[in-house]
């Protein structure tokens, strides 16, 4: 069990300090401020076995995923609809759990409301695992009693989202794998054949085209400094990952992602897919507009779509319709969304009129997929034959030059 170096005041305001072993410091920091102590600072003590604190955290902060996290909000509300406490759905899905990392946040989770904490209060120690999406949801559908209901919302949410990342995904896989193949053939070849092909023009003593002079050097760069290629490799990939990590990086790709001829209107599509089901989720569970609408922004991923979603607060605190300010971004939101939106305000069925439109384009980015896979054959097929019809050229050009001189 960890141990903790902790510092509180007493409610004499007598100052205690100690060593303390508990499950975590939220538990521990708890049990203070039942005393009646006042929590100055709780740090866990560094165990001299490294490994077994990595592990430790890790199995108590990660390594849930998605999929698992949509079982257990699934399962969850179904077993409170059909009336079980809280306290009794948790135990029985930490038995049944096979994610050790789940087994461990449920039997805390367990443990917190067992001492009065609710659900949603319990999820806000585990960020990493429970978004904020999830805990509102959960804290709105505790607040109108239909807690059974918003897990079943936040389950159907959460598996939306994973289905489109999926989709999104495996359009990109087919076109990666062949690519990465490509390279892998392309690198033997220039280290194990060229070399071969390279000797013979030398005995022949032919002049070599500018193609084969290229080729020739890549493999001869290859063959005798493959360490420093590969050091290259690593510096050009730490060059283009690291700026990304900024935040004026993460603008840049943003922007070009956005512009890109054939995935700027999918990423359009899935943001506003993700931004309608979002705010639908958090409005159809009792969330207030103003916090649906910051969370929805939390949710996006694109700088671009999230200050959209911060104006759309302000414009809500000055008494703007939300639809406004979708409107005025036809190179963002498409003008379907702002005009549904627009409707939904009117007839108040808001919450109603977002989740059409998320469907919609949800089922748009399920069949943009389908046709990217059909459109990324033939366009990786010319690729290909272009690199080889390269390769090929430059090889035989040569042998062309010495059948000719012998003739």
């Amino acid at each position: 069990m960890p141990r903790f170096n902790f510092k509180v005041v007493d409610a004499q305001g007598k100052p205690l300090t100690g060593l303390k072993e508990a499950d975590t410091k939220f538990i521990l920091a708890k049990e203070f401020k039942d005393a009646g102590n006042t929590v100055v600072s709780i740090e866990e003590v560094s165990e001299n076995n490294f490994l077994a604190t990595v592990s430790r955290n890790f199995n108590l902060f990660g390594g849930v995923k998605v999929y698992d996290k949509i079982i257990f909000a699934r399962n969850l509300g179904s077993m409170l609809a059909a009336g079980l406490a809280v306290s009794r759905a948790l135990d029985v899905l930490e038995r049944q759990s096979k994610n050790k990392n789940l087994k461990k946040i449920l039997t805390e989770l367990t443990a917190d409301i067992s001492r009065g904490q609710t659900l949603s209060d319990g999820m806000r120690k585990f960020p990493k695992i429970f978004s904020s999406l999830f805990v509102s949801m959960v804290a709105a559908g505790e607040q109108s009693g239909s807690l059974a209901e918003s897990l079943q919302v936040v389950a159907k949410q959460m598996d939306r989202s994973y289905f489109i990342q999926r989709k999104v995904r495996g359009a990109m896989i087919y076109p990666a794998v062949i690519v990465g193949a490509m390279l892998i053939i392309a690198t033997l070849m220039l280290i194990f054949v060229v070399p071969t092909l390279t000797a013979t023009f030398s005995e022949l003593g032919v002049a070599l085209p500018l193609s084969t002079q290229f080729v020739i050097f890549v493999s001869d760069f290859l063959k005798d400094h493959f360490i420093y290629a590969f050091l290259l490799l690593v510096v050009f990939a730490c060059a283009v990952y690291l700026p990304l990590q900024t935040k004026k990086g993460k603008r840049v790709l943003d922007y070009t992602v956005l512009h890109l001829p054939v995935l700027s209107f999918l990423v359009k599509q899935v943001n506003s897919a993700r931004t309608a089901r979002t705010l639908s989720s958090l409005l159809s569970a009792g969330v207030p507009v103003l916090e649906a609408v910051r969370i929805t922004g939390e949710v996006l991923q694109n700088s671009y779509y999230k200050e959209i979603l911060e104006k759309s607060e302000h414009s809500i605190q000055q008494g703007i319709p939300i639809s406004s300010v979708f409107m005025s971004v036809p190179n963002l939101y498409p003008v379907f969304v702002g005009e549904m939106v627009s409707v939904g305000e009117e007839t108040g069925k808001l919450s109603e009129m977002l989740l059409g439109v998320a469907t919609f384009y949800e089922d748009e980015v399920e069949q943009k997929t389908k046709d990217m896979s059909t459109i990324i054959e033939p366009v990786l097929m010319i690729l290909i034959g272009g690199a080889v019809g390269f390769f090929a050229i430059s090889m035989i050009t040569p042998i062309y030059s010495v059948m000719d001189t012998i003739q």
